[in-house]
């Protein structure tokens, strides 16, 4: 049985981890969950687990700053909607980094990982090094895409966002003009820089500067109007909630 203890400070995001690792072991011990870097420090002080599923930015800071006050050893799998610079340092450094909204075959891969290692412990002090070196790392700067026998290069100032609609992605520049991209959504979030685009949902990354204006939808969720205009709505979904709030007042 491997205990578990959650730190996420959106609450659906955490029931649906729940219902995940429930579903694919339901032997597996939820401890508890927790919404706050003070919580958590509070929580490791007095209290273990086998295993922590963290997020990354949570109400009151980084979640780096607990590992800061407390010293712990326990194996850690990482949630967040963003920070895809810093992929490959985690996945060196921790049993796993899942995006949310998580996959539920990613959840599984990441799980039996951290079984098959047998890891009883880690460095955190590495991780968080690897952190700090990754977030000075070089985005892309240009794209170049095609359009009849043409090709152009698209500087990512020009950018205002991407979406996805059936097998490809396209890019829309500033002007208004669609290009089909050589990526997938999920490719174009670890060469784009976490604080200038967001990724809203499954179909579209946006581009700070892009929102004309944002209006309340349902069940906390925002509808993004962009300039220029899209064909599609584009929602930010539950699961990007939080995050993306956070992310427009950084």
């Amino acid at each position: 049985m491997t205990r578990v203890l959650i730190i996420e400070d959106e609450f659906y995001a955490a029931q649906k981890l729940i219902r995940q690792l429930k579903n694919i072991d339901p032997e597996i011990e939820i401890l508890d969950t927790l919404d706050s870097v003070t919580e958590s420090v509070k929580w490791l002080r007095q209290h273990t687990a086998d295993l922590i599923f963290l997020d990354i930015h949570l109400g009151d800071g980084q979640s780096f700053k607990i590992f800061e006050k407390i010293q712990t050893k326990t194996p850690i799998i990482f949630t967040t909607a963003y920070d895809q610079y810093a992929i490959r340092a985690f996945k060196l450094n921790s049993i796993d980094y899942l995006l949310k909204p998580v996959n539920k075959k990613e959840l599984q891969d990441a799980l039996t990982k951290y079984h098959d290692q047998k890891v009883l412990e880690f460095d955190y002090k590495s991780l968080l090094a690897t952190f700090q070196n990754g977030s000075s790392s070089h985005y892309q700067k240009r794209f170049m895409v095609f359009y009849g026998d043409r090709a152009k290069s698209i500087p990512v100032e020009d950018i205002a966002y991407f979406f996805a609609e059936g097998k490809y992605a396209y890019l829309v520049s500033r002007g208004g003009k669609e290009f089909i991209v050589d990526h997938t959504l999920e490719k174009l979030e670890g060469l784009l820089s976490p604080e200038v685009f967001f990724r809203i949902n499954r179909q579209f990354i946006i581009s700070i500067d892009s929102i004309s204006d944002m209006i309340a939808y349902t069940k906390g969720r925002l509808k993004i109007e962009l300039d220029p205009p899209g064909k599609k709505e584009a929602i930010v979904s539950i699961e990007k909630a939080s995050d993306f709030k956070k992310w427009l007042n950084k």
